[in-house]
């Protein structure tokens, strides 16, 4: 009985093992998200200063800046002077798209 509830323990392990490692290859390839970037939501409108999680999230999604300005809904807020002082202020340059 004792063994079984020890194949078992390891079993469990081995299934969480192998989840944390496809949930990292996955986060590694992360598509873009622009509903990560609700945490910039006032700065963007607002001019107030960012937080740590809107420059992490924008960070997260620089490689997507020019894809969310060619969008017809998030290209407005991308060409946004407060945008460009967010992202500034995070340190993260506005790509030439």
């Amino acid at each position: 009985m004792a063994v079984r509830k020890d194949m078992a323990m390891v079993a469990a392990m081995m299934v969480l093992a192998l989840l944390a490692l496809a949930s990292t290859a996955s986060a590694a390839a992360a598509p873009c998200n622009a509903g990560l970037l609700a945490a910039c939501a006032s700065p963007v409108m607002t001019g107030a200063k960012p937080s740590a999680a809107c420059c992490s999230n924008l960070r997260a999604q620089q490689g997507c800046f020019c894809q969310f300005a060619k969008n017809p809904i998030y290209g407005r807020y991308i060409q946004s002077p407060y945008t460009r002082q967010t992202v500034a202020t995070c340190g993260i340059a506005l790509p030439h798209c």
